[in-house]
């Protein structure tokens, strides 16, 4: 099962292009809305720190600190979500547990918008956005394994890496999406109304995106494979979790290095190089933007050629490239083109994994445990290797004192995950 081509018995006859194109977007507007608010968190990260983390004569980079860690307790919550919900889609249905999952991120999001700060009502003030964390780590756990899941079982014969694609390329647009409204916030208002009430309204933008995500999700059709398959016997439970292990290797590159060159770089350019708020975001949406570029094409090269080559060299780059990369950047005569054009190219080489990375998971679980398995891998692997990532390179960063610390980490996990990849068998056209 850990790496055995898929064959759904369903009669790819009976998936119309209309439910295929539905499921695309249904499946794909959650995770929109998710990364969305990812990004929006990472990039105000340092705003944040201060307003709910930073007591009065605290230090910054302790602040900033806190505020990392309330991010990765979150994450931690994703497993937890992903057994929760993907046990539930399992039995019940993809689609009841999509509405669900999407409800409760859409109105977690909108509450932090609302929260009162550490000014106003003191310790409880982090809290409760750590609360709120918690309560969207559990939902995004469940988004994941569904919107995949989703995707794949609609997809067409030879087309499960494009159509698992989208669910990558909308995390790009999500992030794309964050980094834009902060860049418009940062345009329109002075520092000191950003910091006192301007951050308050990315998140709240979040609740018009989730009312049209949950009408979609409404009208989504439940997939034929698991009409048909959704309750055959399960595996025995070993079995799953030796695929769900595997699996979290498999990712656990495309995890980190997605994490440090699209969300940590600008908290990173900001506090470490001393970049303006404005030009480090710029600089997120060049490799935002890069990143977007090759995921599709990936997903649709991992069918013709099969995932394993995409995939290694995706990783392989991101360990070849991420000193050289940040050497650059750190570097005060290289030209803002030079630099520009790097961060692009880094965001590409992480759109190498991406890409394939969706149907590569869906691949290694049965309809009868997918939504449960392949959740599981990508919650357990962005938790340890996302969710922990600003924590442990801005806590190494200041232990060390080396600057270099986000490359190191990018590089290591990705050699890493290499040695899991290489394992996959040849799912070309699957």
């Amino acid at each position: 099962m850990s790496g055995a081509r898929v064959h759904d018995s369903v009669p790819h006859t009976a998936r119309p292009p209309r439910p295929r194109r539905g499921a695309l977007l249904a499946g794909s507007v959650g995770n929109f809305v998710e990364w969305y608010e990812f990004g929006v968190y990472g990039y105000f990260a340092t705003v944040i720190a201060a307003r709910f983390f930073t007591p009065e004569g605290g230090g910054e980079t302790e602040g900033l600190v806190r505020t990392y860690a309330s991010f990765a307790l979150a994450f931690f919550f994703r497993p937890v979500g992903a057994a929760l919900f993907g046990r539930l889609g399992d039995r019940i249905g993809r689609r009841p547990v999509l509405i669900l999952v999407i409800a409760l991120m859409t109105g977690a999001t909108t509450l932090i918008g609302v929260l009162p700060t550490y000014a106003t009502v003191g310790a409880l003030a982090p809290w409760l956005l750590t609360f709120l964390r918690v309560v969207q780590g559990l939902s995004a756990g469940g988004e994941f394994g569904g919107a995949v899941s989703v995707m794949t079982e609609f997809a067409p014969p030879g087309r499960r890496g494009l159509y698992g694609s989208w669910q990558s390329f909308t995390v790009a647009l999500g992030l794309l999406g964050g980094a834009g409204v902060a860049e418009l916030l940062a345009t329109v208002l002075t520092e000191g109304q950003l910091s006192d009430w301007g951050w308050r309204v990315p998140f709240l933008l979040t609740l018009p995106m989730g009312l049209v995500a949950l009408g979609l999700r409404l009208r989504l059709e439940e997939t034929p494979a698991f009409r048909h398959e959704g309750r055959r016997e399960r595996p025995p439970g070993r079995e799953v979790a030796r695929a769900v292990v595997l699996g979290a290797g498999r990712v656990m590159g495309w995890s980190a290095a997605g994490y440090t060159f699209l969300v940590v770089l600008p908290s990173y350019l900001q506090n470490t190089l001393h970049t303006g708020f404005r030009q480090a975001l710029l600089v997120t949406v060049v490799a935002n933007l890069g990143f977007a570029a090759t995921i599709v094409p990936a997903g649709l090269l991992s069918d013709r050629i099969g995932r394993r080559p995409v995939l290694l060299t995706g990783a392989g780059l991101v360990v070849a490239l991420s000193v050289p990369l940040l050497n650059l950047l750190q570097d005060t005569g290289t030209s803002n083109a030079a630099k520009g054009l790097a961060v692009c190219g880094a965001g590409a080489v992480v759109g190498l994994m991406a890409g394939p990375g969706p149907a590569m998971l869906s691949e290694m679980f049965p309809t009868s445990v997918r939504h449960t398995g392949l959740g599981l891998a990508y919650a357990l692997s962005n938790a340890v290797f996302s969710g922990c990532a600003g924590l442990i390179i801005t806590e190494t960063m200041k232990r060390t004192g080396s600057v270099d610390i986000p490359a190191y980490y990018a590089a290591a996990t990705c050699a890493v995950s290499a040695l899991a990849l290489a394992t996959l068998p040849d799912n070309r056209g699957s």
